[in-house]
């Protein structure tokens, strides 16, 4: 673990030096999301490599973890397609350039409006219930030859400490997505007997994990099932999807997933389950967003006002409404001070934005170098559910986004919300 000369926390670097700050806040001003093309490309690259052991690997990228133009023709580029649940994000995937086989639809208690422009995409459906499998059929006319189906097994799913010192822990059971084991099998016989010559499992059952086994384990529970679901349905199985899960050290001391090994993991378990059944030709796809994005986007926001009360505050320009998921969850995000990267930890504060509502915070209590008017803050790991999950409360506009280019340029890729849009959906009349 490599520490800080000030000793007082790990280092958890930012892609972008103080001089191209510097320079990159001069044209756009804060608060703004800024991404990394070239951590973006070479994340995506490792992922497919980590895979190239199966002939028909495909990644899904999650739209909504970064529902971003650029970003999404960027990983078009280096082979991923889309994973959309929405109409919207329908919409955005096609104006993208992606069409037909490049885009997953999974979505719940799905409108007939999304299931019809999906089928005119021709994009692979992943049902999420029994029931929609008729109402897909009265929505659409008919049910498509390659559907999927998303399985949750119910209970509690657990991979006790692993290697890596992570317990992995969620409960499919309180979850609303998925069919039931039982329901599986006759939703396989049911769609085959609507027509459905071609089938695809689906599954996700913990978010954000920080172990090798997560993937490989989830494997081995889908590629078993889909060895039992042929057996008895005589279904043709064509592919297997892993969705999302792998997660982003968020934290400093926190070690990274490494991926790999997890590809090597799922290989084992392929040729451990699916190859003796006689199915060693299912592609296996994937649905990252977090994993691919996350460290890739950083927040970049400076220090305007300081309260000294019975605590000390730092109120920044940005606020939850650039990213809600402190507020949301309470979750962490790294913070640095940029240009203080080796200055001494020797002052608690409570990063705040100025929404009226005191949940309002970025941090709380952490400690950081002492911080002056101006200074620019990074707050880390915001590619992915940062911009995207943003909001108007209190009237709050929604930021820019920027993207550093492989060459240090730097391209506006969504400019920041007016008043003029805020207003545009209202009616004084």
């Amino acid at each position: 673990m490599i520490f800080s000369e000030s000793g007082c926390f790990p280092l958890k670097k930012p892609f972008v030096t103080l001089e191209q700050l510097r320079a990159i806040t001069a044209r756009y001003p804060t608060p703004f999301h800024l991404y990394d093309e070239k951590g973006i490309r070479e994340n995506a690259r490792k992922l497919k490599a980590a895979f190239a052991w199966n002939p028909g690997y495909r990644e899904y990228f999650a739209v909504k973890a970064t529902p971003t133009p650029a970003i999404l023709k960027l990983l078009r580029e280096e082979g991923c397609g889309a994973d959309c649940s929405s109409l919207t994000e329908l919409m955005l995937a096609d104006r993208c350039g992606f069409s037909g086989a490049d885009i997953m639809f999974s979505s719940n208690d799905t409108p007939p409006e999304e299931f019809q422009l999906a089928a005119r995409l021709g994009a692979t459906i992943n049902l999420d219930d029994f029931t929609h499998i008729d109402f897909l059929k009265d929505t659409i006319g008919a049910i498509p030859e390659t559907i999927s189906c998303r399985y949750n097994p119910g209970g509690t799913f657990s991979i006790g400490a692993s290697e890596e010192g992570f317990q992995v822990m969620d409960t499919p059971g309180d979850a609303k997505y998925g069919f039931t084991r039982a329901q599986l099998t006759e939703g396989f016989r049911k769609l085959r007997a609507l027509g459905a010559k071609h089938f695809g499992l689906h599954a996700f059952l913990a978010s954000n994990t920080l172990s090798n086994a997560y993937y490989p384990t989830l494997a081995g529970i889908l590629f078993q099932t889909a060895v039992e679901l042929r057996e008895e349905t005589g279904c043709d199985i064509r592919f297997i999807n892993l969705s999302g899960g792998v997660g982003i050290p968020y934290r400093p001391e926190q070690r990274e997933n490494d991926i790999a090994a997890i590809g090597e993991g799922v290989r084992r378990k392929y040729e451990e389950i699916l190859v003796p059944a006689g199915m060693g030709d299912v592609a296996i796809f994937t649905e990252l967003g977090r994993f691919m994005l996350g460290p890739y986007g950083c927040l970049v926001t400076k220090a305007t006002h300081f309260k000294h009360t019975y605590k000390e505050y730092v109120g920044v320009d940005a606020c939850a409404a650039n990213l809600m998921r402190p507020a949301m969850y309470g979750a962490y995000h790294h913070i640095t001070v940029v240009g203080k990267e080796d200055a001494p930890c020797d002052h608690k504060y409570d990063v705040t934005g100025s929404l009226c509502e005191n949940n309002d915070k970025f941090a709380v209590d952490r400690m950081l170098p002492e911080i002056q008017s101006g200074d620019l803050l990074v707050i880390h790991d915001t590619g992915a559910h940062g911009f995207s999950m943003g909001y108007n409360y209190n009237g709050k506009l929604r930021s820019a986004e920027v993207l550093l280019r492989e060459d240090g340029s730097t391209r506006l890729i969504r400019r920041a919300e007016t008043p003029e849009d805020y207003f545009s959906t209202m009616i004084f009349d």
